[in-house]
């Protein structure tokens, strides 16, 4: 075998274990985004008609609970991966 051969196969067990890990860090970045603004946006709705605040904070756990999904999906991407 000749020596770049055996460079990039080495390269290639070095670098191709993190990526799994860099995956998910990156995939939690937009559920973290959407809980926040999901968040954000029911306490706001409270505010202006503390009425319908049960209703609110029923939607709001709902949307919480459909964006960490993507999280959970992004966690089993990169293991499979």
């Amino acid at each position: 075998m000749s020596i770049l051969a055996q460079t990039l196969a080495a390269d290639s067990e070095i670098t191709g274990k993190g990526f799994g890990a860099i995956g998910y860090g990156l995939a939690a970045i937009g559920p973290g985004i959407g809980v926040g603004i999901v968040a954000g946006k029911a306490i706001e709705g409270m505010a202006r008609q503390p009425e319908m605040s049960g209703q609110i904070r029923t939607t709001m756990f709902l949307g919480i609970a459909l964006s960490e999904a993507l999280a959970l999906i992004g966690i089993v991407a990169g293991f499979i991966l």
